[in-house]
């Protein structure tokens, strides 16, 4: 899969704006040579453009787009802007002659945004218009000009960055996807062909046998269904950007006892926090088919509600009391407290469990979505 920079038609379009206006800024230095303050130090300003217009162009051209850089960039930029106050003469500043740097200022806002995003480009504009302002003495309508356009220039092309770089990870998601399900196609055909045509045959062949062997077509009837959630999921449980999609995940816990329900759109968790919930999610349907029965149903629910992603576990078993759970714990069976809520709580969630006799057993898992799951 292609890594190149979907930016890199900005940074080109910028290397050649900048080379365009320094030839401007060229012919504006032969025209008002003579009429400068000080004609060796305007020529000195503009054999650092040049310089610097070499080097950025070299930069950027070969892929070195350091924040550094871009900020030096703007820095040095309005630095030269200002220095128009050594060199433009009274006379010059009476007949509203060009700035030394001229329209090649231009330029910082564009490499701003093109790094930054619209707030960087944003921000690289108002620098320079601001540097303008003070470089003209004054504040006029052609200085509010100026600024408006450099604002606007770097405020444009760093939402046009922003969206080629949204548009680049949607792209590879995309790709990434649609490579995921070629390759599950391409298991499914070669399992249903052998592995679950085996297990189907056993589950059907074998539903009267009781006893041990029994237990074994009861366990590959499982295996066969848990399988086919799996392969015929359309979304990858690795979702990208070091995510997991929960409710693929939780749909390849399915079988013929237990009953899943997700969102079709996907519900993303970072990969640590969504493997902890699926683990607890696991936990709590053992402790059903240990407790209540290897052939009780369970269903298992899946809520993204923005803030939280809750997973509610049930059956409709004759429930635990109070006193059993405190049994349990109290002779060393911490399946409950560490393997479920203990997993929850370390990630900053909570897990409820409502039960009683006859009630059946229903757990809540809430699970925050914040930075440190990550």
């Amino acid at each position: 899969m292609s890594t190149r920079n979907p930016t890199t038609p900005l940074w080109w379009g910028a290397i050649v704006l900048r080379l365009i206006t320094l030839v401007f800024a060229c012919g504006a230095l032969i025209v008002q040579f003579d009429n400068y303050e000080r004609p060796l130090l305007g020529t000195g300003v503009f054999g650092i453009m040049c310089l610097w217009s070499g080097l950025t162009t070299f930069w950027y051209a070969r892929g070195n787009r350091h924040a550094v850089i871009v900020v030096a960039d703007v820095t040095l930029t309005c630095g030269l802007v200002i220095s128009s106050l050594l060199v433009l003469s009274a006379a010059q500043y009476a007949a509203t002659a060009p700035l030394i740097t001229t329209v090649w200022a231009s330029v910082p806002p564009v490499v701003a945004g093109t790094r930054f995003g619209a707030s960087g480009g944003v921000l690289g504009g108002l620098a320079v218009a601001v540097a303008t302002g003070f470089a003209q003495h004054e504040v006029d309508l052609d200085v509010i000009r100026d600024g408006v356009l450099l604002v606007a220039s770097g405020l444009l092309i760093g939402a046009a960055a922003t969206t080629a770089h949204r548009s680049q990870a949607k792209l590879e998601q995309a790709l990434r996807a649609e490579a995921a399900t070629a390759e599950r196609e391409r298991l499914a055909r070669s399992i249903h062909d052998d592995v679950l045509q085996v297990l189907a045959r056993v589950r059907r062949q074998g539903a009267d046998l009781g006893g041990d062997a029994g237990e074994l077509v009861r366990i590959a009837g499982e295996q066969e269904f848990a399988l086919r959630a799996l392969v015929s999921s359309e979304t990858d449980v690795q979702s990208g950007n070091g995510n997991m999609e929960i409710g693929a995940a939780l749909r390849a816990l399915s079988n013929e006892r237990v009953r899943v329900s997700a969102p079709a759109d996907d519900v993303p968790l970072p990969a640590h926090a969504g493997g902890e919930l699926v683990a607890a999610t696991r936990e709590a349907l053992t402790n059903i088919a240990k407790h209540v029965g290897t052939h009780a149903p369970a269903w298992v629910l899946l809520e993204d509600l923005g803030s939280e992603v809750v997973v509610t576990v049930c059956d409709d078993g004759p429930g635990i009391s109070t006193e059993a759970l405190h049994d349990a714990t109290a002779h060393g069976h911490f399946g409950v407290q560490s393997s479920i809520r203990g997993r929850i709580e370390q990630l900053g969630g909570t897990a409820t469990l409502d039960t009683g006799p006859g009630a059946g057993t229903e757990w809540e898992l809430r699970l925050p979505r914040r930075g440190e799951h990550g």
